[in-house]
């Protein structure tokens, strides 16, 4: 091991290592297959997220009332945190060794 001394980053990462392990949380490494179902899983929530921008935008083309505009916009972020919640869940799921 080199002499050499630590940057910021490492000395950071050390410390949240050593409370981890205070707390109890485990370091767990992922499978191959693990690491594939979760670049699928966010894969599928980028297109989802594409997808419903793109749909969002030309809906906003035809709407000029701003009331509507608004309900639109709020659809949208609805859509938006759902399809991000589904990929944190499955996510975490597939790191568990869940189906």
């Amino acid at each position: 091991m080199s002499n050499a001394p630590k940057s910021a980053v490492e000395l950071a990462m050390e410390r949240l290592r050593a409370a981890d392990r205070e707390a109890g949380i485990e370091e767990t490494t992922l499978s191959d297959v693990q690491k594939a179902a979760i670049a699928e899983a966010r894969t599928v929530a980028a297109s989802r997220l594409a997808e419903r921008e793109i749909l969002f935008k030309d809906a906003l083309k035809s709407v000029f009332d701003p009331a509507a505009r608004e309900k639109a916009e709020e659809e949208y972020q609805v859509d938006r945190s759902r399809i991000e919640s589904d990929r944190d869940r499955a996510i975490e799921r597939i790191r568990r060794g869940e189906k």
